[in-house]
């Protein structure tokens, strides 16, 4: 046991880089080989009733899978990791901590999918949800009820790119005795680390920048503490919402990679916004990395980048469907974070379950699109949007 603190002591300790290639299943053990096996097993054979073995069935735990989500604890700097199906099913494995009768407090302009499931599902098991502007703590604590139970933050929110301080609002929160979650997705733990903020419980769709190549479905958490893991194993064997094994996999494949495309992305994504900024025929950009962001500051505090995700307001729907449809490099399509460029239109994807009021109360016009800046030439992608724009 000693020796297995030593070890995990010596990779909390090294650079993020570092942790992503060697983060403790990198070589198996029985045959040096330098992949996580994947153990494609729905069951274990029991040698021993008497002293039964780590594992007995896939659903509770395998050996792949758990490599993948002691990985993602690694990163966070969290006590236990846990791999879903698919980003909404780590939404709501969270949202299952809760009881009939509780209340949330979730940030207003949050993803479509987050907003579906707490307005046509959770609504209907008795929890409540208040949707409010978790940039201003005091309207957070103006939604404050005796049965509020989670606050749950999304920043940089999507698609608008809002930030939350935090820091600050997980202070708050304990103080009150809230559960606080956070959506890390567009961030990553490589630019963001919301554990070290406060954050009891932080997720991820790992189908975008964690998996990075369009080519797996993957939701993941990583819990603060050892209560809450415990909570989150129960539901998650309960549920059985688990990620495959392949999946779990893929997945760790992809993650290497991470600091390098990130990096990149980033690089891309500034230029892309400054370029946007300038062009007439957008009428406002949303990019935390822009001088005249309101969150900027706010973000440079608990973030060491600004991300790979650029949102912009061409004017009108009909607009926006015009640039859609001249595009040639990017997919057009929902998700993001991937290798390959991905242009989203919220209104009519990633935030249709939204009843347009509200959307337009969030800032979500029609005339709003998202561009998950990709890999290729920057350059190149400039072009091609400013073809599409002007055209």
């Amino acid at each position: 046991m000693a020796e297995h603190n030593h070890n995990k002591d010596q990779q909390q300790s090294r650079q993020f880089a570092t942790k992503l290639i060697h983060f403790g299943a990198e070589i198996d053990p029985r045959t040096g080989a330098s992949s996580v096996p994947i153990y494609q097993a729905s069951t274990f054979h029991q040698f021993s009733l008497d002293d039964p073995q780590q594992y007995d069935y896939t659903r509770s735990g395998n050996p792949t899978r758990q490599a993948l989500e002691d990985y993602i604890a690694l990163l966070e700097g969290g006590v236990r990791g846990f791999a879903f199906a698919s980003g909404m099913a780590a939404i709501s494995a969270a949202f299952m901590l809760l009881s009939a009768g509780d209340h949330v407090i979730c940030t207003e302009d949050v993803y479509g999918g987050t907003y579906r499931l707490l307005s046509t599902i959770m609504n209907r098991m008795n929890i409540e949800t208040t949707f409010v502007d978790t940039t201003d703590l005091d309207k957070v604590k103006a939604a404050l009820k005796p049965n509020t139970k989670v606050v749950y933050m999304e920043t940089p929110s999507n698609p608008t790119l809002r930030i939350t301080n935090i820091a600050e609002i997980t202070a708050w929160a304990k103080g009150q005795g809230l559960l606080t979650v956070l959506d890390n997705t567009f961030m990553t733990p490589y630019h963001q680390r919301p554990i070290e903020l406060g954050v009891d419980l932080v997720l991820h769709s790992a189908t975008k920048f964690l998996g990075g190549h369009s080519d797996v479905t993957a939701g993941l958490a990583v819990a603060a503490n050892e209560s809450l893991g415990d909570q989150l194993k129960q539901i998650q064997n309960g549920l059985g919402t688990i990620l495959s094994i392949y999946d779990s996999w893929l997945l760790m494949r992809g993650m290497k990679t991470l600091q390098a495309r990130m990096e990149a992305h980033e690089l891309s994504a500034r230029r892309l916004a400054e370029w946007l900024s300038n062009h007439p025929k957008v009428e406002k950009v949303y990019y935390p990395g822009l001088v005249n962001h309101p969150g900027r500051e706010i973000h440079e505090r608990q973030s060491k980048g600004y991300g790979a995700v650029v949102s912009f307001d061409v004017g009108s729907g009909e607009q926006a469907k015009q640039v859609l449809g001249k595009v040639k490099i990017p997919l057009v399509a929902v998700s993001l974070g991937a290798v390959e460029s991905i242009l989203s239109y919220p209104a009519m994807m990633s935030h249709a379950a939204m009843p347009r009021e509200v959307r337009l109360e969030r800032g979500i016009t029609d005339g709003l699109v998202r561009y998950s800046v990709g890999l290729e030439s920057i350059d190149d992608i400039i072009a091609d949007l400013d073809q599409a724009l002007r055209s």
